[in-house]
């Protein structure tokens, strides 16, 4: 199944499975509410509970996919649904209890009671329905594509294999033909003879005109044309198609993709900065007093930094070294604990008294917040680096940490910073980040930073 067609298939499923928490959530409001039954709480209209829906529904397919329910295998276990299920569902009913409890709103524990047996008990009975269907529709051999496959013989030896190991039962191959070693012309009766709906092109080897005939042909026939896109071998980066001014592209980008994601991290870098601002203002009034009145110089320390494709940006912190702190960096080289390009120094004789306070606590962070509120930085991203250590790296992979937007946290700083002393080891954890990222990924990453500050963990 292609891609679009798989997320479409999600999206279904999302929407029947929002409909069926939301309608159980009704059902079970209406059987508790019955005369018959003898009732210990207090059973509310549903009239009046109808905003719950506004918290069961959104929610409940969010919480099957960070369980991986609409990741699984087409025919998983049954097992691994009713796990995924059951702790969705677990949560769902949490969320409830809570947002009744914060709202002070009376609802009987029965309909909750009701509610997890009966939303699990209607999500199994759809996943076999569902598994049912698939097998019947699997086992129907004119459901499946009907692919010819074209290449060098190569080529058609390799997509075969990929084929029968990842879509076995979705495809039949019906036939393969060599354009190199046949005439194009008789891809037109291989179409007619075996009524195929695809064919799917090895394009190596092959020339840009042969390509071209091969579309030009299922064109005329209405056949879809899937080209696998393995003209070039890349050890990163996922290839996806995508259109710039009108004209059709093949991306290759080894950095997260723009997404809903992304966004919703936008969204909630410029509101978290602002609520933060907000919040530790006094705070920062207090540091900016006793940097003050504590060492001559600025209170702030601005530097230029790598941001975003190592744009330079002007990053700011409370100070927390002496004033001519840079001109004695060079005298302290010799010290420097960590590999690579970047400087490292435990007890570093330029932090002042109040600075050593400040960097124990991560205060002298703080002032990064109005980075992230201007877009050039981000709450959770790979740590921005000076402009002149980023022009030291030996090694050119190590700038795809660039890729992303910095951060004030990352996974470095929650996995023991100070224990880090091997550059390669700090950037492979920065790629690590790229690699896997995802919005639940930066949820996480944020709450580990609250015990890791707390804990005094602070930057040397």
């Amino acid at each position: 199944m292609l891609l679009r067609q798989r997320q479409l298939q999600t999206k279904i499923n999302a929407l029947v499975d929002a409909a069926l928490y939301g309608s159980m959530f009704w059902l079970a409001h209406f059987i508790r509410s019955r005369p018959q039954i003898d009732t210990a709480g207090v059973i509310v209209p549903f009239e009046q509970l109808q905003w719950i829906l506004m918290v069961v529904v959104p929610l409940a397919p969010p919480l099957l996919d960070l369980q991986g329910f609409y990741r699984r295998p087409l025919l998983a276990s049954r097992r691994m649904a009713l796990s995924q299920i059951l702790k969705a569902s677990g949560w769902v009913s949490l969320m409830i209890i809570v947002a009744m409890f914060l709202l002070k709103q009376e609802l009987a524990r029965g309909v909750v009671s009701l509610f997890l047996p009966f939303v699990v008990v209607a999500m199994i009975s759809k996943e076999e329905l569902v598994r049912f269907w698939t097998r019947s529709r699997l086992g129907d051999q004119r459901a499946r594509r009907r692919v010819i496959l074209l290449g060098s013989q190569r080529g058609l030896d390799r997509l075969g294999n990929i084929l029968r190991l990842n879509a076995g039962s979705d495809v039949d191959v019906v036939a393969q033909m060599d354009p190199i070693e046949k005439r194009l012309d008789e891809l037109a009766n291989l179409l007619h003879e075996h009524a195929a709906n695809s064919v799917m092109v090895a394009p190596r080897q092959l020339l840009f005109w042969q390509i071209e005939k091969i579309i030009q042909i299922c064109e005329l026939e209405g056949v879809e044309v899937w080209m696998h896109a393995d003209i070039f071998q890349t050890r990163l980066s996922q290839i996806s198609v995508d259109e710039f001014a009108g004209q059709p592209l093949l991306v290759f980008r080894t950095g997260p993709e723009p997404t809903w994601e992304s966004l919703a991290k936008g969204a909630i870098d410029f509101l978290g900065s602002l609520t933060l601002l907000i919040v530790t203002l006094p705070l920062m009034l207090l540091v900016f007093l006793a940097v003050k009145l504590t060492s001559p110089g600025p209170v702030l320390f601005c530097q230029r930094r790598a941001g975003l494709n190592g744009h330079p940006f002007s990053m700011f912190k409370f100070r927390t070294m002496v004033s001519n702190a840079e001109q004695l960096k060079q005298e302290l080289e010799i010290l420097n604990e960590m590999t690579g390009p970047v400087f490292k120094v435990t007890n570093d004789p330029r932090v002042t008294s109040v600075g050593r306070f400040l960097r124990k606590w991560s205060i002298d962070e703080l002032p990064q917040l109005w980075n992230v509120f201007r877009g050039e930085m981000s709450l959770v991203g790979p740590r921005p680096l000076p402009v002149d250590e980023v022009a030291r790296f030996d090694d050119l992979a190590h700038r795809r940490r660039l890729s992303v937007k910095p951060g004030l946290t990352c996974l470095w700083q929650v996995s023991g910073r100070n224990n880090v002393q091997d550059f390669k080891e700090w950037v492979r954890l920065d790629l690590e980040y790229i690699d896997n990222w995802s919005l639940w990924l930066d949820i996480q990453i944020l709450f580990k930073t609250i015990p890791a500050v707390f804990s005094g963990d602070g930057a040397k």
